[in-house]
């Protein structure tokens, strides 16, 4: 079998079943608060509309944003509260997904209620029903058609939005997704969407059947729809085995090829040493460093120039090992985190052309480049105008392009080769740098700060020391030629490895 193939399917069951958990709650929360509010709108109408206009308003945001958005708020109201909240993985990500499932439950539990006959109504009525009899064995029984057709609608949405959650720490069917995006491993994400495509399919199968029992009277499909859900929650929350022995580690990682592959070989000596671990991948920059502050995660790689200005907020660039020192320190006093050291190798910010193009322009430089970007169009990674770092280059000189565009990384590389764009940012250990032939711009005014891949720990880890031995043999020991030729192993169309088999050939001689 295909290894890439392999490995993705090697991991479906945990992520589908993480993937149907999380989607089950955010549901079943989604029917608990959606109901009682349909009926409380139906019976006052004069804040029906105004109950309406909210869940649809928070159905305009976009998923990603949502999910976005909760992990910062639980982490402040856990840090003002004084309570361990989980701020990453699946809280917020349950959060959010409730929100969503909301308006196609609430929209169609009043649409139910407004379509029953009045004369229904006043019949129970005039036979000495109470309110809540009226509700339980009139009102919902006629409007569980169009109830259950809502819920439908939000179990669908609410599998297929659950997708995003890795981007929170929360492991579902998106990990293959973003993973296989961010390394061109298709096969990854068609396993991924076609994972998310069954859970959408069989739950909207399931209710179906209900809401078809409901309506024929069919006690028998009523009770194995019913039957059918009940073991979805048990596959779902039920532990398969025994606690593990191990101690479990939780490694981080953000959503590019080099994060995967340094995560996979801290996972290959943290199992080495005993530990069981687990991974996080795909976390943006501050939310990651955010997580390890905070005890989310124990450990994974960042660069030192991020850290510098996106979480320390400086604006000076010393030295490289001045710069390491510092970060030492700061990060150790402030977050308590940990620096168990460099990693031996860079990864820098660096503005890349084709070689052709730079040369037909005359440019080597980003003094150079200046004079003609007016007339030229930047590609960037996701986060990239939006760090300090771009601001920096952008003041120091004077850089004006015709036209900015944001890809992932993936698609950044692809966009500069076939033209789409004539300057990308590009990543000084990316093998596709010399792949695509590529040359970085010269930064003679040393706008951009040195970025030395660095080991990080969290406040928890930073006195284990059978934790840091473990990963102790990994500083220093990866020169930047290898993390090259690994990153392209990933890359590359031809004869493509996963993050794990690169990861094993980098320290194949440590």
């Amino acid at each position: 079998m295909n290894p890439a193939l392999a490995e993705a399917l090697g991991d479906l069951p945990v992520l589908m079943r993480a993937h149907l958990g999380v989607s089950l709650a955010a549901i079943g929360i989604g029917v608990a608060v959606g109901l009682p509010l349909a009926w409380w709108a139906w019976e006052r109408r004069r804040v029906r509309g105004a109950l309406l206009g909210a869940v649809g308003l928070i159905q305009t945001i976009p998923a990603l944003a949502l999910l976005a958005l909760f992990y910062p708020m639980l982490l402040v109201l856990g840090q003002a509260s004084g309570l361990a909240i989980p701020a990453l993985g699946f809280l917020p990500a349950l959060i959010a997904l409730s929100l969503y499932a909301l308006l196609p439950i609430v929209r169609n539990g009043v649409a139910a209620l407004a379509g029953i006959d009045p004369g229904v109504r006043e019949a129970a009525e005039g036979i000495g029903m109470t309110r809540r009899q009226r509700l339980l064995l009139v009102e919902l029984p006629l409007g569980a058609p169009v109830i259950l057709a809502g819920i439908r609608t939000a179990a669908v949405w609410t599998i297929g939005a659950a997708t995003l959650a890795t981007t929170v720490g929360q492991p579902s069917m998106g990990d293959l997704i973003f993973s296989g995006l961010q390394t061109e491993n298709w096969l990854r994400v068609l396993v991924g969407c076609l994972g998310a495509a069954v859970l959408a399919l069989a739950a909207d199968g399931v209710l179906a059947l209900v809401e078809s029992g409901l309506a024929r009277r069919s006690r028998w499909r009523v009770r194995l729809g019913l039957g059918l859900i009940a073991a979805a929650l048990l596959v779902a929350f039920v532990p398969w085995r025994n606690a593990p022995e191990q101690e479990t580690v939780v490694i981080g990682a953000k959503n590019f090829s080099e994060q995967f592959i340094l995560a996979s070989a801290i996972e290959e000596r943290l199992r080495a040493a005993g530990y069981r671990t687990e991974r996080r991948d795909g976390l943006g920059s501050t939310v990651a460093y955010r997580a390890l502050a905070a005890g989310d995660i124990d450990v994974y790689v960042d660069y030192s120039g991020t850290l510098w200005a996106n979480i320390l907020a400086r604006t000076d660039n010393p030295p490289a090992a001045e710069m390491r020192q510092q970060l030492s320190e700061l990060l150790a006093r402030r977050d308590g985190v940990a620096v168990i050291g460099p990693l031996g190798f860079e990864n820098a910010y660096a503005l890349a052309m084709r070689r052709e193009r730079a040369a037909e322009l005359g440019i080597s430089s980003l003094d150079q480049l200046a004079r003609s970007a007016p007339r030229l169009r930047l590609g960037a990674d996701l986060e990239f105008l939006t760090r300090p770092e771009w601001r920096a280059v952008e003041r120091a000189y004077g850089l004006r392009f015709a036209e900015h565009r944001s890809y992932s990384p993936t698609f950044m590389y692809r966009a500069v080769a076939d033209g789409s764009v004539d300057v990308i940012s590009a990543f000084s250990s990316d093998g596709r740098i010399a792949d695509l032939d590529l040359v970085t711009l010269a930064d003679p005014r040393a706008a951009l700060p040195s970025y030395d891949a660095l080991l990080l720990a969290a406040p928890r880890r930073a006195r284990d020391e059978r934790f840091l031995g473990a990963l102790r043999p990994l500083v220093g020991a990866i020169r930047v030629d290898r993390m090259r030729q690994a990153n392209l192993m990933v890359d590359r169309d031809v004869d493509k490895r996963t993050p794990a088999e690169a990861a094993r050939w980098l320290l194949a001689d440590y």
